[in-house]
């Protein structure tokens, strides 16, 4: 009934835009696959990429969810709105040395408002929206493939006709259950890449809807054509991809709209042809509108470059190694390489990994390495189709073919290091766009199978089971996307020679105290990367703590020769040192980290611990209020500065910075109970006793707590309430410093206090 409705209404059409896939064939004609309604349709393809992704919606942040969600000042209320134009997608300044130059204000305003309406970080709100997102890219889908697939006609009422229903349902279902998606949708961070999918696809579909005839007869509307500019520029602002957009509706708007023949314009062109006007590329309206799109994309890249500055990212050689190479040979061949391995993902998604640097990759050096057959491969591929897309008779062949090929590739390019250095190798999230370009060419190439074979449901057959395998592949996947642990394990055996990996399963088992396990797969991860400073300094860390000093000097040491702008290593090198006694070493060490990092609270917290060592009081209570001054919530300096002013008698001002902390730092029960043992000391014992209550109620399980308070009972004569939390001390610890002493001290006068009753 559908092809029918469209036969009897095209004759009725405009012969200008509104024909032009009706004398092509029709690609449903030879695919052997369901035909539903559109709202069917689309209903269809939404419930099954929510079935896929489903099982994400109660995962933790995991991987890059730290420093782009838990760590990024820009989420909260605090940061001005305004900032975030000025910012970096992880909240550093675009201005700063450090910065990775992503620009992607949009995508962090959505975490914002995320983050707000959730009252906190809590994941749930935020996977869900990116199940939706990805839920209503994949239903645009049929949208988008009804045109690439079956070309664009509307009826007679306006209204825009689907050629092709079969086969761009079989495309969008292909789209939603792709498993290399996994990352982008149960990923938070992810969200940069379906935001910017879906105002790329809106930026195409309001590109389309410019060629729907007007009331006053005009073939195209400039009007959408500017809203298909805008949705570009917001596509962008999400990710950088989406600038792509604005060429792709260049490149249709040339093969669909002007049905332009490629290879015959290039002959002309070669050969000066005086008719190059009746090749198409002088249709009316085709220069005016491309040069529309180009100057709205120069536009955009222009605002961006003002507002990022002109400096490159700064990557390191562990995240791009290939981007490092001295020769333009290994540069070239590696890119290649990595090219065939993107274009692997999209043919055989099975193993993948949350990062594919530091090893996981070695670099191809010579061309007697096996991997260059990969390179064959993929370039025997591309030519033979790109050689199809010129040079076939067939215009619906070339249309098809091409579109497909620029929507694999074009989106890509960005992340290809032909135009600048990106800071990974194989990153699955940026193929989210290209595979639409993949799902054109593989819903092609089984039209073409089903035309040729003879039992075509046991093709469909084979088509659905790989749809089937898909989807059981995204639920598995998006499972080892609920937390670290998991995501880290599995990808011990798709890259078990990267650093990275390793030493993110280490990190992960340090976050949960197994020390030891941590252990082996930090020292794994050094031996990889024997450059890694990062493992480096955790593994210091871990065996400072187990007090095995010798070894964390010599690994802290090796990472700051590697790194000497590595703050936290030079810092921890300090702790090692003070531990060592080596305090002139240590002193140093802490004012190079304070060097390279000027606002490093901890750092000063730890060199006023040294000084309070050395005895060098004033220094200590210096480098301690330098820490709150930069960190106010820095509870470890506060306590500290009152427990020496305490323990050098100066009692008042003890208590003017208790109390002041405690303005700053309402609920911490270290600080109550520091401040109310200076009062406790200064005969203040109302005050210190509703302080030490208010700490006991905070944390009741502490034995110096109950311990001090009743040496405050025990000053004030309140000697049952100082025997009662005597006693409730020693239970929680019956080991404690002197308290056994003072219980036993109030015994022996209570029971002097009875003799006398008595």
């Amino acid at each position: 009934q559908i092809f029918n409705q469209h036969n009897a209404e095209a004759p009725n059409l405009e012969p200008a835009f509104h024909r032009m896939a009706q004398m092509e064939p029709n690609l449903d004609h030879d695919v052997s696959w369901f035909l539903l309604p559109s709202y069917w349709a689309k209903m269809v393809v939404a419930l099954i990429s929510f079935l896929c992704f489903a099982n994400s919606y109660d995962g933790d942040f995991v991987f890059d969810d730290s420093e782009a969600i838990i760590n990024n000042k820009d989420l909260r209320a605090e940061t001005p709105l305004g900032d975030l134009w000025y910012h970096d997608f992880w909240g550093s300044k675009l201005s700063s040395n450090t910065s990775h130059k992503s620009y992607r204000p949009l995508t962090v305003l959505t975490f914002r408002i995320n983050y707000l309406f959730a009252g906190g970080f809590y994941p749930v709100g935020f996977h869900v929206i990116n199940i939706i997102l990805h839920c209503t890219i994949s239903v645009l889908m049929v949208d988008v493939f009804s045109i690439l697939l079956g070309g664009l006609q509307f009826s007679s009422k306006g209204r825009r006709l689907n050629l092709a229903p079969k086969s761009s349902l079989l495309a969008a279902l292909l789209f939603a259950v792709h498993p290399v998606h996994t990352e982008c949708v149960a990923g938070i961070v992810g969200r940069a890449d379906l935001l910017c999918a879906l105002f790329f696809l809106l930026s195409f579909l309001g590109y389309c809807k410019a060629f729907k005839e007007n009331k006053e007869g005009h073939t195209f509307s400039v009007f959408w054509v500017l809203v298909s500019v805008v949705l570009g520029a917001i596509a962008m602002l999400c990710k950088e991809q989406g600038i792509t957009i604005l060429g792709l509706n260049a490149v249709f708007d040339a093969l669909v709209i002007n049905k332009i023949n490629l290879l015959e314009l290039i002959r002309k062109f070669m050969y000066k042809d005086k008719s190059l006007e009746n090749a198409g590329l002088l249709r009316k309206g085709l220069l005016f509108r491309i040069t529309l799109l180009m100057c709205g994309g120069a536009g955009i890249l222009y605002i961006r470059w003002r507002i990022m500055g002109t400096g490159p990212p700064a990557f390191t050689e562990v995240d791009n190694p290939a981007s490092f190479a001295d020769s333009l040979f290994v540069r070239a061949i590696n890119y290649n390489y990595y090219y065939s391995l993107n274009a692997w993902l999209l043919l055989c998604p099975w193993w993948l990994c949350f990062d594919w640097s530091m090893g996981c990759i070695p670099l191809i050096k010579s061309v007697s390495d096996w991997r260059i057959i990969a390179l064959a491969a993929l370039w025997f591929c591309l030519i033979g189709l790109i050689c199809q897309a010129l040079c076939s008779e067939d215009s619906h062949k070339r249309r098809i073919l091409t579109l497909g090929l620029g929507f694999l590739i074009i989106p890509f390019l960005p992340a290809s290091n032909l135009f600048f250095r990106v800071g990974f190798v194989v990153a699955e999230r940026v193929i989210y766009l290209p595979s639409i370009g993949y799902c054109i060419l593989f819903t092609y190439g089984f039209s073409l199978l089903s035309k040729q074979a003879k039992k075509k449901k046991i093709l469909a057959v084979a088509v659905l089971g790989i749809l089937l395998i898909n989807v059981m592949r995204c639920a598995l996947r998006s499972s080892q996307w609920r937390s670290e642990e998991q995501l880290f394990r599995s990808a011990l055996s798709v890259c078990p020679l990267n650093a990275k990996v390793h030493y993110n399963v280490g990190k992960n088992l340090a976050d949960k105290g197994n020390q030891s396990a941590a252990i082996k797969y930090y020292r794994e991860a050094v031996r990889l990367n024997p450059k890694y400073v990062h493992a480096m300094n955790n593994l210091g860390n871990i065996l400072k703590e187990r007090n095995e000093l010798h070894e964390a000097e010599e690994l802290l040491s090796l990472a700051v020769q590697i790194q000497p702008d590595f703050a936290a290593a030079w810092m921890n090198l300090g702790i090692v040192q003070n531990s060592l006694r080596r305090f002139e070493e240590a002193e140093q060490s802490y004012w190079t980290a304070i060097k390279h990092r000027k606002k490093y609270p901890d750092c000063y917290y730890n060199l006023g611990r040294l000084y309070a060592d050395l005895n060098r009081h004033i220094d200590a209570l210096n480098a301690w209020r330098n820490a709150t001054v930069l960190k106010p919530e820095h509870s470890l300096a506060w306590n500290n500065m009152i427990i020496l002013l305490d323990n050098t008698g100066n009692l008042a001002q003890a208590e003017a910075v208790g109390r002041e902390a405690l303005e700053l730092i309402p609920n911490d029960h270290s600080l109550m109970f520091s401040l109310a043992n200076v009062l406790g000391k200064s005969q203040k014992y109302k005050e210190s006793e509703a302080l030490f209550l208010k700490a006991i109620k905070a944390n009741p399980n502490a034995a110096s707590y109950h311990g001090n308070l009743a040496v405050l009972y025990h000053r004030w004569g309140n000697l049952d309430l100082a025997k009662k939390h005597y006693e409730v001390s020693l239970k929680l610890d019956p080991m404690a410093p002197g308290t056994k002493e003072n219980y036993n001290l109030l015994r022996r006068k209570l029971e002097q206090l009875q003799k006398k009753g008595g």
